[in-house]
């Protein structure tokens, strides 16, 4: 396997992920090859995302114009095995950094017959609505994203 940047060692970086969801790639993410679009990474990456902070507990109201909210400032993703319509995923996630005002997190995904698909990695920074300007994280929310 080719070299990743964001990860040393391949083994024991699989092994510290604890949550995951499962994906059913959808017939509209193939291409004319039949494999699923490289774009639909990105896509599994925000689902499982979404999950993963709710799990936490973080960022549930998000129509509070008036409350920090998470962005994405860039994202990553390796491509190691081809992925087709039927085939049964599982994307996990893990909180891999956090700072003052943003996060890592990395990505993971398995087909069913537990072969590695894609790896991916993310950074999110908290900004004001207002402002568009990165908002410190309060060490209760810090809190609820390392339990994870």
């Amino acid at each position: 396997m080719k070299k990743i940047n964001y990860i040393d060692d391949i083994d024991k970086w699989q092994k510290e992920f604890t949550f995951s969801i499962p994906i059913t790639p959808r017939f509209q993410e193939t291409d004319m090859f039949g494999h699923v679009n490289n774009t639909a990474a990105f896509i599994y990456f925000e689902e499982a995302r979404i999950q993963y902070l709710k799990k936490a507990g973080l960022f549930l109201e998000l129509t509070d114009k008036t409350k920090p909210i998470p962005i994405v400032a860039d994202l990553q993703c390796d491509y190691h095995k081809q992925i087709f319509f039927g085939d049964l995923l599982q994307l996990y996630v893990k909180l891999h950094y956090i700072g003052t005002t943003s996060f890592d997190i990395h990505y993971l995904v398995k087909n069913q017959d537990d072969q590695l698909c894609i790896t991916g990695r993310g950074r999110m920074v908290q900004i004001n609505p207002q402002s568009g300007k990165p908002t410190p994280f309060s060490e209760e929310m810090k809190k609820s994203l390392s339990k994870l």
